[in-house]
């Protein structure tokens, strides 16, 4: 254990889709390493992704513990549903397999929920929505998060869910243009569903976002995935 508190690193992992980036971060969750980013390997079975940490962990330098955030539903540390990922994450214990793999503590949880944790005010209804290979989302109340929220996989529109119709593969398809009004849409539906207080959009497609947005939604940049890593440790 170490004795200052102060001097403990954590290593903040986002596996997504099309990427896999880590970063070292002080006790406060400032950055003290610049992100690292490899391409998520296809297919993305655990071994190779694990073996993708492993690589970027080393290049990181000093860190004494270790947070993930992966996309799909984790519970306590188990990868339940492998969103955009292979099969074999169902049922995968990451947590300890990791923690073995790099001989430190780990924590898992839903990638949204940990970009939420860094991006959140903490104060009344609060919802986080992800764009990139998918669509992810986290919703909290005071600060509280309610967890494995996958409201990607429901339906949206037209029988197809929120995923199907805003996801990379839609954006690729029906351009820019159209899914930008698909994206206006489901913030109105959004809104009267929650009612949230604030939304926050973040992603790697966030920055394809051409609207003028609700005084109550938020950009956030693509690092927020990884500054929420340091939440995962506090009490």
């Amino acid at each position: 254990m170490l004795e200052d508190n102060g001097s403990i690193r954590t290593l903040s992992v986002d596996i997504g889709g099309s990427g896999v980036k880590a970063m070292v971060l002080d006790i406060t969750g400032k950055p003290l390493t610049e992100r690292g980013r490899l391409e998520t390997p296809q297919p993305a079975t655990p071994e190779v992704v694990i073996n993708t940490i492993v690589v970027l962990a080393a290049a990181q330098g000093e860190y004494h513990r270790v947070s993930v955030g992966f996309p799909g539903v984790v519970r306590y540390g188990v990868t339940e549903t492998p969103a955009n990922l292979h099969c074999d994450w169902i049922g995968f214990d990451l947590a300890t397999i990791l923690s073995q793999q790099l001989n430190r503590p780990v924590k898992v949880i839903n990638d949204a929920d940990m970009r939420g944790l860094g991006a959140i005010a903490g104060k009344g209804v609060e919802l986080v929505i992800t764009l990139g290979t998918g669509f992810g989302s986290a919703l909290f109340v005071d600060g509280t998060l309610v967890p494995n929220m996958e409201m990607g996989h429901h339906r949206f529109r037209k029988g197809e869910t929120y995923e199907k119709q805003l996801g990379r593969a839609a954006l690729d398809k029906i351009g820019e243009k159209k899914w930008n009004r698909r994206l206006e849409k489901a913030i109105t539906s959004l809104q009267h569903l929650f009612n949230y207080d604030c939304l926050y959009i973040g992603g790697g497609e966030a920055v394809r976002i051409n609207m003028n947005l609700p005084l109550n939604v938020k950009l956030i940049p693509n690092i927020t995935g990884l500054l929420g890593g340091i939440a995962l440790w506090k009490d």
